[in-house]
C-alpha cells in the first residue's frame, strides 16, 4: 500500500508544463482510485537507443516520469530495442536508415547509465519492448494490423506530407505506431508519455487495450523544447543541444547563453520547481525585485548541479564568471533578441554575416559603418576583438556578447 498526495496536490506537479492530457477527466478518476486503494498507477515511457547519448530535450519526458514517481507512482522506463529496428517515422520526411542489433543494445547500455541521473533507480522499472514484440509470431502481428486501416495510418500527418508529395513510405514504418501501441497493452499502462509530436502513436495504444479488453491509458504530452538558438527544436544534429553527459563548465556555459525568454521554459520543462514558484520568481523579475542575470544563473547552477553534482556547478559557475570579468564582458548587458531570419543576415553558406548583425543589434547605423569598424579592428565578439566578417552559425550558439567601440550588448537568437 502506498500513500499519495490529495488529487490537487497531484495534479499540481503532474500537469505542470503539460501540452495536453487526453482524457483529463479519466486521469483525474485513476488518480482517485488510486488514492482510494493505495495501488499506485503504471507510468510508462518508452525511448529507442538510436543514438548514445541523451540531450536536455530527452530529460523533459523524464522528468515528468520523475515527478509521478516523487508522488509514489510506479515508473516504467522502457527501452524500445524492438521498435528501434524500424525506427520511429515521427517527423520524418525519408525512411530511417536501420540500426543493427548490437548498435541498438550498446546505445541501450547509456541510456540506463545517463536516466538514472533524474530517476531514483530502486523506484524505476526498466524494461525492453524486445520482451514481447519479439515474441509475436506472423499470426499474431497478423491480427494486430487488422485493427487499423491504411487510411487511418494516413491521418498521421507525417505519413500524409509523404505520400502527397510522393516520398516513398515503407511497409515496416507502418508498424511502428501499432508496436508501440501494443507495448502500453502488455505493460497493462495507465498512462503514457510522449511528446506532442507522438500523439498519434500513443492513441493506438488507446485502441489496442480496447481491443485486448483493458482499460483505456491516459496520455499525456509534453511540448518538444528549444534549443539554445531558441527556435528550432533541440537536436544535436542542429548544434543547438545541450548533453547530459557534458562537463559542468559547458553546459553551465551554455545555459548562461540562452534568452530570457527561453529561460522561463526552461525553468518549466528542465527543473522540479512547481508552477507557481516559477511564476513567483517571473513575477519578480518583472516587478525588478529580482535581476533576470540572477535568475539565469539560478537556472544554470540548478541544472548544472542535477547533472554533475552542486561541487562541479559551483565551479562551473566561478568559472564563467572568471571568463567574462577577465574578457571585460559586463554580466548585465542590455539584451538585443535578433532572428537568424532576418533579411540579409546569412550568406549563401548560412554564415551570419557580422556587418548585418552590428546594425540589427543597434551597435551601427548602416552596414557600410559597421564594415568600416570591422575593418579598424573596433569589434568585439564575446570579449575578444574580431575581425571575422563572417561567423559560423556553430559558432554563435544561443547568443553572444556584441561589442563597438563603447556600446556592448548581449545578442540572443529568436524565431
Amino acid at each position: 500500500m502506498s500513500t499519495f498526495g490529495s488529487l490537487e496536490e497531484q495534479l499540481d506537479l503532474i500537469t505542470k508544463g503539460a501540452a495536453e492530457i487526453l482524457p483529463l477527466e479519466a486521469m483525474k478518476e485513476r488518480i482517485t482510485k488510486s488514492i482510494a486503494s493505495g495501488v499506485p498507477l503504471r507510468i510508462k515511457a518508452g525511448f529507442d537507443p538510436t543514438a548514445p547519448d541523451l540531450h536536455l530535450g530527452h530529460t523533459v519526458l523524464i522528468r515528468k516520469l520523475r515527478h509521478f514517481q516523487q508522488l509514489g507512482h510506479k515508473v516504467i522506463f522502457l527501452i524500445g530495442d524492438s521498435t528501434a529496428l524500424i525506427g520511429d517515422p515521427t517527423g520524418r520526411n525519408v525512411t530511417r536508415k536501420p540500426l543493427t542489433r548490437e548498435e541498438i543494445n550498446a546505445n541501450a547500455e547509456t541510456y540506463k547509465e545517463q536516466v538514472f541521473k533524474i530517476l531514483d533507480p530502486v523506484k524505476t522499472e526498466v524494461r525492453y519492448n524486445s520482451e514481447w514484440l519479439d515474441k509475436l509470431g506472423y499470426a499474431d502481428m497478423v491480427k494486430l494490423m487488422a485493427q487499423f486501416t491504411v487510411s487511418q495510418m494516413l491521418e498521421r500527418e507525417d505519413f500524409h506530407k509523404r505520400f502527397q508529395e510522393e516520398q516513398p513510405i515503407s511497409l515496416h514504418e507502418l508498424l511502428y505506431p501499432v508496436a508501440q501501441g501494443y507495448d502500453s497493452v502488455a505493460l497493462h499502462a495507465d498512462v503514457e508519455l510522449g511528446g506532442t509530436d507522438q500523439k498519434f502513436n500513443l492513441m493506438r495504444g488507446r485502441d489496442l487495450q480496447k481491443h485486448f479488453g483493458q482499460a483505456q491509458q491516459s496520455v499525456l504530452m509534453m511540448p518538444i523544447i528549444e534549443g539554445l538558438d531558441g527556435v528550432q527544436k533541440m537536436s544535436k544534429s542542429l548544434g543547438n543541444a545541450i548533453g547530459i553527459q557534458e562537463p559542468a563548465g559547458e553546459m553551465y556555459g551554455k545555459l548562461m547563453s540562452i534568452s530570457d525568454e527561453l529561460m522561463w521554459k526552461y525553468w518549466v520543462y528542465l527543473t522540479d520547481l512547481r508552477a507557481s514558484e516559477i511564476a513567483a520568481m517571473k513575477e519578480d523579475v518583472a516587478a525588478g525585485r529580482l535581476h533576470p542575470m540572477i535568475a539565469k544563473k539560478n537556472l544554470a547552477r540548478t541544472i548544472t548541479a542535477g547533472f554533475n553534482g552542486e561541487a562541479a556547478a559551483e565551479v562551473a559557475a566561478e568559472g564563467w564568471a572568471t571568463q567574462f570579468q577577465q574578457r571585460g564582458v559586463a554580466e548585465d548587458l542590455a539584451v538585443v533578441e535578433v532572428s537568424l531570419g532576418a533579411e540579409g543576415l546569412l550568406n549563401e553558406a548560412g554564415e551570419v554575416k557580422v556587418a548585418k548583425l552590428l546594425v540589427l543589434a543597434g551597435l551601427a547605423s548602416s552596414t557600410g559603418e559597421a564594415t568600416r569598424k570591422i575593418a579598424e579592428n573596433a569589434v568585439s565578439v564575446d570579449g575578444e576583438k574580431s575581425a571575422a566578417k563572417v561567423l559560423a552559425q556553430g559558432d554563435i550558439g544561443g547568443g553572444m556578447a556584441l561589442r563597438l567601440g563603447k556600446k556592448s550588448v548581449r545578442v540572443v537568437w529568436v524565431g
